[in-house]
C-alpha cells in the first residue's frame, strides 16, 4: 500500500491573515523559504520587524520580480511557511525547521514558549511530576487539541508518557484537532518502546484520523521489529490481545519472524493461559520448519506452564509430541531435560502425561527417564501410565552409573514403591552381584562432601548396590531393603558388607537367614516362570488358566 503524505497539526503554529496571504500568494514556495532563511539571518536591528513589514519595505524599494511558474496559491497545511519567524512579545522569533511530513514547526526560541513541552523533550520527569504535584493541570489541550501525552508520544519520551498516563488513562485514546491520537503519533514518528506501551495499555490501533488513515496506513512495515527483534505480532500475542493479533494476520503479519532468542510468536502465545484462540490463529500460518530450527516446540512451553487446553490443541494439530530440546537449549536445565513428556511428568500434571502418551510420546527418551522422576514423586498413576506404554523399568541413568537400575535407587526409599517395581519385573540379580564378594570392601566415601574433578566427570565410578544401601541416610533401612529384592531372586550370595549389615541388628537375622541357600523349590519356580513371561507379559498373570492362589502366588500377592 502506497504511503499516504502525514499531515500531523504538531507542533502547534500561527496562522497568517488573509493581508499577508495576499502578498505572498504570488511567491513559489522555493522562494517562501529563502525569504525565510535571510529573514533568521538579519541583524538585531532588522529582526524586531515583522515579515509584513519587511515585505512593504521591499515593495516599495523595486517592484516583486515576476515569478518563473504562474502564481500558486499557499497549501493551507503549509500556512506557516510564509513567515520564517512569528512575533511573540515575550520571547521574539522562532526558527522554522521542516518536519518528516514537509510542513514546518518553529525550534529554538519557540520551545521557550512551552515549558512543558520543553521538560518532555528532555524527558524531564521529575519536573514534570513536580508540576502536577503543584496543582497544574496536564489534561487540558493546547489550541490545536494537543496534550502533552500527544507531545510525549510525538517524542518519544517514555516515562514521560508512562507518568502522563498512570495520571490520566481515560485520556489514552484522546484526540487532536487533526483526530491523531497518541498512538498515532509514536506511529509516525517510529517510537516503537511508545508505541508498544501504548497499545500493552489499552490503546485503540483502529482510530482514523482526518484522512482517514489509521497507524498502519502511514506506509509503517506491519513486520517491523524491535531491538529484541520482537514483532507487533509477537508482542500482540504476549499479552495476550486477541483482536490486534486477527487484525495484524489479516493485514499479512508474519508469523515466522524469530525474536533475538529465536521464540517465534506462537512460542509465547503457548506461554499464557487462556490463549487458545490466539494458538488456534498461529496454528495454519506457522511454519513447522522454522519452529525445528527455533530447537523448541510450543508444546513444551505449554507443558511447562501446565496449559493443558494448549497443549491438548497443539496435540490434535499435529506438533510432533517426540520433538526434543535442541542442545542449547536442553542445557539449560541442569536435568538435561528433552521431550515434552518430561515437562509434563516433572510438574506431576496426570492429564498432560495421559495425553502425550496416548498421543504417541516415547517415554524411554530422555537422560534421566521420566519413570524415575514420577518414582522420586511417588505417583503410582503416573508410574502405571508409563509402564503401561513402554518404559523401561531397568533404566540406568548414564551421568551416575550404577551396576542396578537407577529405578532401584530412586525407590529404596519407599518399600512400597520397591516392591512395586519388582512386581513390574526390575531386575533385582544384580543388586547381589558383587566385585569384591566376601574380601574386604573399601571404605565408604561421602560423595557429597568432595568435589567432582574432571577425571571424576570423564570416567564416573560406578556404585554398587552395597556401596549405595550402606549410606548414613540409607544403612538404617538396609534389613528391610535387602529383604523385599530376596522375595525377586533365587540362590544368591550376599557379599561381605550386606552380611555386616544384616549382622548389626538383631531382628535382621530372619532376613539373613532367607537369604542362606537353597532357596525353596516353590520360590525357584516362582522366579522361573517370571523370568520366562518377562516384563511385558507380567501384567497378563491374570489371565493364565492357574488357581487364583498359585496366580497370587506368581504376583507375590500376601494380601489374603
Amino acid at each position: 500500500m502506497a504511503a499516504t503524505q502525514v499531515s500531523t497539526s504538531r507542533p502547534p503554529q500561527p496562522t497568517l491573515g488573509s493581508e499577508e496571504y495576499s502578498l505572498y500568494s504570488s511567491m513559489s514556495e522555493e522562494e517562501l523559504i529563502q525569504m525565510a532563511i535571510e529573514q533568521s539571518l538579519s541583524d538585531s536591528t532588522d529582526s524586531q520587524l515583522t515579515a509584513h513589514q519587511k515585505q512593504r519595505q521591499r515593495s516599495n524599494a523595486e517592484p516583486p520580480r515576476p515569478s518563473h511558474r504562474p502564481p500558486q496559491p499557499i497549501n493551507r497545511s503549509l500556512q506557516v511557511t510564509a513567515g520564517a519567524q512569528t512575533p511573540n512579545p515575550d520571547h521574539g522569533f522562532g526558527v522554522l525547521r521542516k518536519r518528516y511530513d514537509g510542513s514546518y514547526c518553529r525550534t529554538a526560541q519557540a520551545a521557550e514558549q512551552n515549558p512543558i513541552e520543553e521538560m518532555i523533550k528532555k524527558e524531564d520527569v521529575e519536573g514534570l511530576n513536580n508540576l502536577m504535584k503543584s496543582g497544574k493541570r496536564l489534561s487540558e489541550p493546547n489550541k490545536d487539541g494537543w496534550l502533552p501525552m500527544h507531545e510525549a508520544a510525538y517524542y518519544g519520551s517514555l516515562r514521560c508518557l508512562k507518568l502522563l498516563l498512570q495520571a490520566y488513562p481515560p485520556l489514552i485514546d484522546q484526540r487532536t484537532l487533526q483526530e491523531e491520537t497518541a498512538l498515532y503519533l509514536a506511529t509516525v514518528k517510529g517510537h516503537l518502546d511508545c508505541v508498544r506501551f501504548l497499545l500493552e495499555s489499552g490503546a485503540e490501533p483502529d482510530i482514523v484520523n482526518k484522512a482517514r488513515e489509521t497507524p498502519l496506513y502511514k506506509g509503517a512495515d506491519i513486520n517491523t521489529q524491535a531491538n529484541d527483534s520482537a514483532t507487533a505480532i509477537y508482542e500482540a500475542c504476549k499479552n495476550g490481545h486477541d483482536d490486534i493479533v486477527e487484525f495484524l494476520l489479516s493485514q499479512g503479519a508474519d508469523a515466522n519472524k524469530q525474536n533475538k532468542d529465536g521464540f517465534l510468536p506462537i512460542h509465547v502465545a503457548a506461554k499464557k493461559r487462556d490463549n487458545d484462540n490466539i494458538v488456534s490463529m498461529l496454528i495454519p500460518v506457522t511454519s513447522r520448519v522454522r519452529v525445528k530450527r527455533s530447537g523448541i516446540s510450543p508444546l513444551h512451553i505449554a507443558a511447562e506452564r501446565n496449559n493443558d487446553d494448549i497443549l491438548e490443541e497443539l496435540v490434535n494439530a499435529g506438533y510432533d509430541v517426540n520433538f526434543t530440546l535442541s542442545f542449547d537449549r536442553a542445557r539449560l536445565y541442569e536435568d538435561r531435560r528433552s521431550t515434552v513428556l518430561y515437562f509434563s511428568v516433572i510438574n506431576n500434571n496426570i492429564y498432560a502425561t495421559k495425553l502425550l502418551l496416548e498421543a504417541g510420546a516415547n517415554p524411554n527418551v530422555d537422560l534421566i527417564n521420566p519413570l524415575l522422576i514420577s518414582i522420586r514423586h511417588g505417583c503410582l498413576t503416573t508410574m502405571k501410565l508409563l509402564l503401561e506404554h513402554g518404559a523401561n523399568i531397568n533404566v540406568y541413568v548414564a551421568t551416575h552409573p550404577t551396576s542396578f537400575p537407577a529405578t532401584v535407587m530412586f525407590s529404596m526409599k519407599y518399600l512400597s514403591l520397591l516392591k512395586y517395581i519388582m512386581d513390574q519385573g526390575c531386575d533385582a540379580e544384580s543388586c547381589f552381584t558383587c566385585e569384591y564378594g566376601n574380601n574386604p570392601h573399601p571404605p565408604i566415601e561421602d560423595r557429597r562432601r568432595q568435589e567432582e574433578t574432571p577425571q571424576d566427570r570423564k570416567h564416573p565410578k560406578i556404585i554398587q548396590f552395597c556401596e549405595m544401601v550402606s549410606t548414613p541416610e540409607m544403612s538404617r533401612w538396609a534389613g528391610p531393603i535387602i529383604d523385599v529384592l530376596l522375595d525377586y531372586v533365587g540362590n544368591v550370595r550376599l557379599c561381605s558388607r550386606l552380611q555386616e549389615h544384616l549382622d548389626s541388628y538383631a531382628d535382621w537375622e530372619g532376613i539373613k537367614k532367607k537369604a542362606e541357600p537353597p532357596r525353596s523349590l516353590a520360590h525357584l519356580c516362582r522366579i522361573k516362570v517370571r523370568s520366562v513371561l518377562e516384563q511385558n507379559r507380567l501384567k497378563l498373570l491374570d489371565t493364565l488358566p492357574l488357581p487364583a492362589r498359585l496366580i497370587r502366588y506368581l504376583s507375590h500377592d500376601y494380601t489374603s
